[in-house]
C-alpha cells in the first residue's frame, strides 16, 4: 500500500495550460498541491496508479507496453507532438485494456499535444518521459513541481546544469525519480559490481568501457512539415533549424530516429549507449554518487552532412582513487564493462558475464560487506518506490553523476584536451571555454528558470 500522502486541497480554480507554466517551465509559478488519486481508498479503482506517457515514439511505446504489463497501474493519457505517434498510443493503450481491462477500469486513455495539459491533471499520479534528449530536463522538472513521479529515460538530461536543477527540484518536491538505466535492474550487472566493490579481483586498476559507434549522414534537403507534427514544439529548447524528415524521426515506420546524430538534440553514443554502461562502470568502482578528476579525449566528427556527432573516439578519465577508466568504440575495447584487478578481471555485457578466475562466478555472495540493492524489473522497481516513498534502484543522484561523466567526455571530445574537474563542486579548473559548455541557452519562451 502507498502511505497516506495527504496534502492540503488546492483553493485556486481549476488550472490551465496558461496558468500552468505561463509559457515556459517555471520555477516561480505557484503549483497547486494534489491530493493522487491512489490514497483514495484501498480496493477502489482509484488506488491503482494513474500513469500518463509523455513521449510515444520509438521508445516511448516500448515503455508504455512494458507499463501496461502491471495490473496495479493504468496509463491513462499520452502526449506526443507527432498526432499520428499519439494516436497509434492511444491506441496500443486502448486495445490492451479492451481485451484485459482491470477491475473497475472507468477512465479511457485521452490525449495531449501539449506535456503541459497532462501535467495539470490532478488524476495522474506518475509520468513516463520518452522526449528527446534535449527536452527531458524541462519535462522531468516540470513533472515533479505538478506532484508527479517520474520515470524518464537515459541520458537524464542534454546538460550538466540541468541534471542539478533536476535533483534540486527531486530534493525540494519529494518526488520519486527512477531513471531509465535498466542495467541496475540485471543480475549480472549487480554481481559484476559486487565482486568487483568487494575486492575479489584485487586492486581494482583500470576500467574499460566500449560500445558501437555513430554512422556519419548525408546533406538533407530542408522538407515541408508534416501536418500531423508540430515541429517548431518538437524543437523547443534548441537552436531554429528547418525541418527536414532525418532530423526528426521517421515518419512512415518506428526506425531509429535522426536527432539520435546530432548534437544540437544529443550528445551521440557518448550519452546513448555510454549512460547505460558508464552508470555501471561507477556503480563497480564505488564511485557512483561522485565522478572523475580528469578527463582527455579525442575524437573523429563527421565533416559534411545532417548528422554530426562523435564516430571514432577515445576517452581516458582519471579517479581520485587512482583507478583508469577508458571509454571507446567496439573498434578498440569490447562491448560493455570489463573491470580489471590486480589478481582478476569480470567482463559483463548484456545476457553475458565472464570472470578471472571463472571460480569467481559462483563466489558466496552472502560474505560480502557491500552489498548491492536488488531490483528484478526496472519498471516493477519503479512501482515499488512510489508506493513505499524509498529511493528506487536508480535515482535522480546517480543517474546525474553517470550522465555528467558522458557529458565531460563529450566535452573533452570537442575540445580535444585535457580538462580538471571537481565532482564536488561539479566545476572545472580554470577553465571558461569548458565551463560554458555546462550548460546552453534555451530558445525562447522555454527556460528552466522563467
Amino acid at each position: 500500500m502507498i502511505p497516506n500522502r495527504i496534502m492540503k486541497k488546492s483553493s485556486l480554480s481549476p488550472l490551465t495550460r496558461r496558468a500552468f507554466l505561463r509559457g515556459a517551465v517555471s520555477a516561480a509559478v505557484a503549483m497547486p498541491t494534489l491530493v493522487p488519486s491512489i490514497v483514495l481508498g484501498a480496493n477502489a479503482p482509484s488506488n491503482r496508479i494513474t500513469l500518463g506517457c509523455i513521449g510515444v515514439g520509438r521508445m516511448g511505446r516500448g515503455d508504455a507496453k512494458d507499463f501496461l504489463r502491471f495490473t496495479n497501474i493504468q496509463i491513462i493519457a499520452v502526449c506526443d507532438v507527432d498526432s499520428k505517434r499519439m494516436a497509434d498510443g492511444k491506441t496500443l493503450v486502448d486495445q490492451h485494456y479492451a481485451t484485459g481491462a482491470p477491475t473497475g477500469t472507468d477512465r479511457g486513455c485521452s490525449e495531449h499535444g501539449d506535456f503541459r495539459d497532462l501535467l495539470a491533471r490532478s488524476d495522474i499520479d506518475a509520468v513516463s518521459i520518452v522526449s528527446p534528449d534535449h527536452w527531458h530536463a524541462l519535462h522531468a522538472i516540470a513533472a515533479v513541481r505538478a506532484g508527479k513521479d517520474v520515470f524518464v529515460q537515459k541520458p537524464m538530461t542534454y546538460t550538466i546544469a540541468e541534471g542539478r536543477q533536476l535533483c534540486e527540484a527531486v530534493g525540494r518536491t519529494g518526488r520519486i525519480l527512477q531513471v531509465g538505466s535498466q542495467q541496475r535492474s540485471d543480475a549480472k550487472f549487480r554481481l559484476a559490481c559486487e565482486l568487483v566493490r568487494n575486492g575479489r579481483i584485487g586492486k581494482l586498476q583500470t576500467v574499460k568501457v566500449g560500445f558501437g559507434l555513430d554512422p556519419s549522414g548525408e546533406i538533407e534537403p530542408d522538407m515541408a512539415v508534416p501536418a500531423n507534427l508540430n515541429y517548431n514544439f518538437w524543437l523547443g529548447p534548441a537552436p531554429e533549424a528547418p525541418y527536414t524528415e532525418n532530423r526528426v524521426h521517421p515518419q512512415h515506420d518506428y526506425g531509429r530516429p535522426g536527432w539520435l546524430r546530432i548534437q544540437d538534440y544529443c550528445h551521440g553514443m557518448i550519452t546513448g549507449w555510454g549512460s547505460h554502461h558508464m552508470d555501471i562502470a561507477q556503480w563497480g568502482m564505488g564511485v557512483e554518487r561522485s565522478g572523475p578528476v580528469t578527463i582527455q579525449a579525442h575524437a573523429e566528427f563527421p565533416s559534411r552532412g545532417l548528422w554530426n556527432v562523435h564516430s571514432r573516439f577515445h576517452i581516458e578519465y582519471g579517479y581520485a582513487n587512482g583507478v583508469q577508466l577508458i571509454c571507446a568504440g567496439t573498434d578498440e575495447n569490447k562491448q560493455g564493462v570489463e573491470f580489471i584487478g590486480s589478481e582478476g578481471r569480470v567482463h559483463v555485457r548484456r545476457g553475458f558475464i565472464e570472470t578471472e578466475p571463472e571460480s569467481l562466478l559462483h563466489a558466496d555472495l552472502q560474505s560480502h560487506k557491500d552489498r548491492l540493492p536488488v531490483s528484478r524489473d526496472h519498471k516493477g522497481n519503479f512501482l515499488e518506490s512510489i508506493r513505499s516513498r524509498k529511493d528506487p534502484i536508480a535515482p535522480v543522484e546517480i543517474g546525474h553523476r553517470s550522465n555528467t561523466a558522458c557529458v565531460l567526455g563529450s566535452i573533452a571530445m570537442r575540445l580535444g584536451r585535457r580538462l580538471s574537474w571537481d565532482p564536488a563542486n561539479e566545476s572545472f579548473a580554470n577553465d571558461a571555454e569548458a565551463t560554458a559548455l555546462l550548460s546552453r541557452p534555451m530558445r525562447a519562451p522555454w527556460s528552466l528558470h522563467g
